[in-house]
């Protein structure tokens, strides 16, 4: 644990796929932060990182934990299947703070249990939802809480992207319900997410679910409506069979005051915003690919988080109200009809336990790092 900020907050990643580079790189980037150690079942991929960045590299997690016990968060970077596992051997045996990238985890009692233990024992959960912090989320979440855009009256959310079936043929969690989802969980999380905090909590959803342009057993194609408290209604579509490329990816809201319009990536661009159009330009980025700039202050929000200085800004209520509609999309599918988000059922797919797969990114310990 940091002294009052007075050192740095010490990171190790566990995962050096797609986003390891960005997670990295971010931390380097954030004040008073700094990366320690990195590990990958595949030495290929941990390698370079550590050979990069000058630290020590591993292929097993309790080697990287028992030779390096200054550690203080472990970022969880794994398959989304395998994040609650991780984390909770990772809090269980060796008492570190966690950091768990998107969907954090795939199933709600998963999360109970890793915030239940974390709590319990002193420790910090931080999920990542890194696209609350793009200038221009951050600018219509400003219209909407001051009033600026108007009373919210439709959302909606659109992704046409392209994965092919060499996508999912990449490693064998990929399309599956266990250790991945489809097309909502996986690429429309942050827009699921962002419906939320620009929106509010949805009431109830519609959603129909489709696996049109991959031979996949999770849906690459999912279309909805919703409803909000406040009689704001909303339209999701999302899909990944799109092709040949990558077209679109947009959220939408219209307002009694006014339209905002978000796209780009990883929306970062702000496109139209009628209650002041020079904003557009003002609040828009441009970022070298699709994870943005937002991790770096996931990290400044940690590091300030473990100094005392201010609480993380998603907590445990915030998390699990994004991973209970996640699971109200599917749970919606299932019956053939609406179904109110709130209350304690999950979908029966997602998540669902696949130890076939789960063995293939298991590190057995060492006797010597068992309690």
């Amino acid at each position: 644990m940091p002294d009052g900020g007075k050192r740095d907050v010490r990171v190790a990643l566990i995962g050096c796929g797609r986003v390891a580079g960005h997670h990295l790189r971010s931390i380097v980037q954030a004040p008073g932060g700094s990366i320690v150690a990195v590990c990958d079942l595949i030495a290929d991929r941990a390698r370079p990182y550590g050979e990069q960045y000058g630290i020590p590299w591993f292929t097993n997690y309790h080697e990287m934990l028992r030779r390096i016990p200054e550690i203080d968060v472990v970022a969880i970077i794994t398959p989304s299947g395998m994040h609650a596992e991780h984390a909770m051997d990772v809090m269980r045996r060796y008492r570190k703070h966690v950091l768990v990238e998107k969907p954090t985890f795939m199933h709600p009692r998963q999360l109970a249990e890793a915030y239940d233990f974390a709590e319990a024992n002193g420790l910090r959960l931080f999920p990542v939802f890194q696209n609350r912090h793009n200038k221009a989320v951050r600018r219509v979440k400003q219209s909407i809480d001051q009033g600026e855009l108007g009373e919210v009256r439709i959302v909606a959310v659109r992704v046409r992207w392209c994965r092919p079936q060499r996508y999912y043929e990449l490693a064998p969690w990929r399309g599956t319900f266990s250790h991945d989802g489809g097309a909502l969980s996986n690429q429309g999380i942050h827009h699921v997410d962002l419906l939320r905090h620009l929106g509010g909590e949805v009431a109830r959803v519609n959603a129909t679910m489709r696996t049109l342009g991959a031979n996949i057993e999770v849906e690459d194609t999912v279309v909805a409506t919703m409803t909000y408290p406040s009689g704001a209604v909303g339209l999701v579509e999302v899909t990944t069979a799109a092709r040949p490329d990558d077209f679109e990816a947009s959220l939408s809201i219209v307002g009694a005051k006014g339209l905002a319009q978000l796209g780009g990536l990883a929306v970062n661009e702000l496109q139209i915003f009628t209650p002041d159009p020079a904003a557009c330009a003002q609040a828009s980025e441009k970022i070298p690919d699709a994870y943005g700039f937002g991790h770096i202050q996931v990290y400044r929000d940690l590091i300030d988080d473990l100094a005392g200085r201010r609480p993380y800004p998603v907590d445990r209520r915030d998390c699990l109200g994004t991973l209970g509609l996640l699971h109200a999309f599917y749970r919606s599918d299932e019956s053939g009809g609406w179904v109110e988000v709130a209350g304690a059922r999950a979908s029966s797919r997602l998540g669902r336990p696949n130890d076939t797969v789960s063995n293939l990114y298991r590190t057995p310990a060492p006797e010597a790092a068992l309690p």
